[in-house]
């Protein structure tokens, strides 16, 4: 059998899968969500005239002359903290005490810092001043901040399919966006297979090993933004992998590791063709060479191979774009970069996602292997920040070539 190329495989996956629908969620619980609409302004901001500073709001003309040798006493008639609506419109010779960012009163056209005055009683609680002397001049809209001088009404804030920040939050808190419309989490069923699969906090008996691929592809799907549907670990037996994939109803996509060689017991391969269908099984990739890609009762399913590295490895290349199109993100997690060898490299034709530690070295980004590249070998992935991405074809490469390099950390 022919084996699928990496990009015709990929291709055929992301052709199944579409964004799904939107929900609205409160604005605390949406960092790290993807907007399912554009947000524009529905307001000015800042939203009125306010002080940029801790001073008096007063006529700038009123201050043209002022200076150290030459104080403006002005009279001070209202009391303006931040929250509360001016009481007066003042007139030449009068000046208001305000707050950083209280509204600023009708008439004036200026704010003198608090330090250019001489009212230097400023514990909390001080009473306002009869009169206030100013000691430095201020221009017209010194330290006033301008309705809409921020953002105007209808302008483009936020774009659909931007994955919410820090700073997006706070963006939409400003515009009062209490509901976010976000994308809604897409459901994986998640499921491992394997006779020798032991859990985790049982002792190991004669030829088992510990259910690693559970804990590494639920922590990668949680991190990715998904719900995820646990069906377990399926012994080696048709009923009991049947009994497990029943279980994934309602999901957007069943992910499984292990069961789709052609080991005389690996039965998930088997049971999608018999209910459903299977669009491929065998990859032009090294790790993870036996990838299986179908439908079981009208759900998407991947099938991983069972190794840990082959795994993930599998879980980046394939899933990993499969959850960005179906949240409809406009920035994928993919970070490519190119960095040069700092070593001669072996593969063996296939394409392959190679576990490489990339640092700088004279102006460049280098790489270097982590270890022998055996699809077992989880710990050089541990050590790994990056994937050195070998194209299919090449055998040799020699120390300095540049290539490409999938970064993992970022």
């Amino acid at each position: 059998m022919t084996l699928l190329p990496v990009k015709d495989a990929l291709e055929r996956i992301l052709d199944v899968f579409k964004t799904l629908p939107a929900i609205h969620i409160p604005l605390d619980k949406s960092v790290g969500r993807i907007l399912a609409e554009d947000i524009n302004a529905k307001t000015d901001l800042p939203i009125f005239d306010n002080s940029s500073m801790d001073g008096f709001a007063l006529l700038a003309s009123d201050v043209t002359q002022a200076g150290s040798a030459t104080l403006v006493t002005l009279e001070v008639v209202d009391d303006i903290p931040a929250g509360k609506m001016p009481t007066k419109h003042l007139r030449s010779g009068e000046a208001a005490r305000i707050m950083t960012g209280a509204p600023l009163p009708p008439g004036a056209d200026a704010v003198v810092p608090v330090e250019e005055t001489d009212f230097n009683d400023r514990a909390p609680g001080t009473a306002l001043p009869e009169k206030v002397k100013i000691y430095k001049a201020a221009k017209l809209g010194a330290n006033i901040r301008k309705r809409g001088d921020d953002i105007r009404e209808g302008a483009s804030i936020l774009p659909r399919g931007q994955r919410l920040r820090a700073q997006d939050l706070g963006m939409l808190a400003m515009l009062g966006v209490a509901q976010v419309p976000v994308i809604r989490k897409p459901r994986v069923a998640l499921l491992s297979s394997g006779d020798e699969l032991t859990p985790i906090g049982e002792s190991l008996s004669a030829g088992k090993i510990y259910d690693v691929n559970s804990y590494t592809l639920r922590a990668l799907l949680e991190s990715a933004g998904c719900e995820i549907i646990p069906l377990g670990v399926a012994s080696d037996t048709p009923e009991s992998v049947r009994l497990a994939l029943e279980k994934a109803k309602g999901a957007d996509l069943i992910l499984s590791s292990a069961g789709v060689s052609m080991g005389s017991f690996d039965f998930i391969k088997a049971i999608i063709e018999e209910e459903g269908n299977l669009n491929f099984w065998r990859i032009n990739m090294r790790p993870g060479k036996p990838l299986t890609f179908g439908e079981y009762q009208n759900i998407p399913f991947i099938g991983l191979a069972g190794n840990p590295v082959s795994a993930f490895v599998g879980f980046i290349v394939f899933v990993l774009p499969v959850i960005e199109k179906m949240l409809g993100s406009t920035d994928p997690t993919q970070n490519h970069v190119r960095v040069r060898l700092a070593e001669p490299l072996q593969s063996d034709g296939r394409e392959s996602y190679l576990r490489a530690h990339t640092y700088r070295k004279n102006g460049h980004l280098y790489a270097k292997l982590t270890g022998h590249q055996g699809s077992g070998n989880l710990f050089s992935m541990v050590q790994a920040n990056a994937l050195l991405i070998i194209p299919a074809g090449v055998k040799s490469l020699p120390a300095e070539t540049e290539i490409k390099a999938w970064l993992l950390d970022s």
